[in-house]
């Protein structure tokens, strides 16, 4: 069996966010007070104006180091654990409830798709009290696989 050598492939904004919107598993990094990392892994998506978004409450970690600094990493995982994957890093931006529910009924349509019933729908996001934090991509990495690096695979 031949072994799989890792790969790095850069890519545009339009095919990063093309090959984030299938892809909902990743881990967000935020900076906690004292400036240390904090990571949460979320289910995420894609907003029609290219931003990530992530559902949350505005009582968890993320959410609260988010607002004081909005530099964030996430890093957006494949499904197979071995597929591709990349860290986006960019600033976020916190919409608290009532105001985030459009934005969250916005998620859920694009990971998703339609709910049966979209009043029930955000009834429960303003009783819940949901937050949406959207991050603006600013940099990212190359799409990357692991594997070896092709030296060793060279020339066997």
């Amino acid at each position: 069996m031949a072994p799989n050598i890792a790969t790095n492939t850069r890519v545009s904004l339009d095919e990063l966010l093309d090959f984030v919107r299938p892809r909902h598993r990743a881990i967000l990094l935020t900076r906690r007070a004292d400036g240390g990392p904090q990571g949460s892994p979320l289910t995420c998506g894609v907003d029609d104006s290219g931003r990530i978004v992530v559902s949350t409450y505005p009582e968890r970690a993320k959410t609260r180091n988010a607002k004081r600094d909005g530099r964030v990493s996430l890093i957006v995982l494949s499904d197979d654990w071995n597929g591709p994957w990349v860290q986006i890093d960019g600033t976020a931006e916190v919409v608290d409830s009532p105001d985030s529910v459009e934005p969250l009924v916005e998620y859920y349509r694009n990971i998703a798709g339609e709910h049966p019933d979209w009043d029930e729908y955000r009834a429960a996001m303003v009783k819940q009290g949901k937050s949406i934090i959207r991050i603006t991509p600013e940099r990212w990495g190359p799409v990357a696989t692991g594997g070896f690096p092709a030296r060793l695979v060279e020339g066997e």
